[in-house]
């Protein structure tokens, strides 16, 4: 099953996220099975930081907790809100899925 989970981030713990990017990023690069795509959001029109997004294929929305659970950000205080919505593709580089 495809999810799109989407982060909502402690602007109060902002200051530690330099301090664990690196693991952060190589936690990514270990899941790569799982998660696609990764980044933060930006608002388009405030041009300041929304969260972020990642997209993860995974049998069940209890695997892709405990995958964010597992991210080195999560004990952090980073996150304020995780959101997981399954997510159905339909449509791809052009073609109709």
């Amino acid at each position: 099953m495809n999810f799109a989970v989407l982060f909502e981030d402690n602007e109060a713990a902002a200051h530690k996220r330099s301090q664990h990017m690196s693991e952060h990023l190589a936690f990514l690069e270990r899941n790569q099975a799982a998660i696609s795509a990764a980044g933060p959001l930006m608002d388009a029109r405030a041009s300041s930081p929304a969260g972020g997004l990642w997209l993860v294929t995974a049998d069940s929305v209890d695997d892709v907790q405990r995958l964010v659970e597992s991210d080195p950000f999560w004990p952090t205080g980073l996150r304020k809100a995780v959101r997981i919505l399954e997510w159905k593709q339909v449509f791809a580089s052009g073609v109709r899925l």
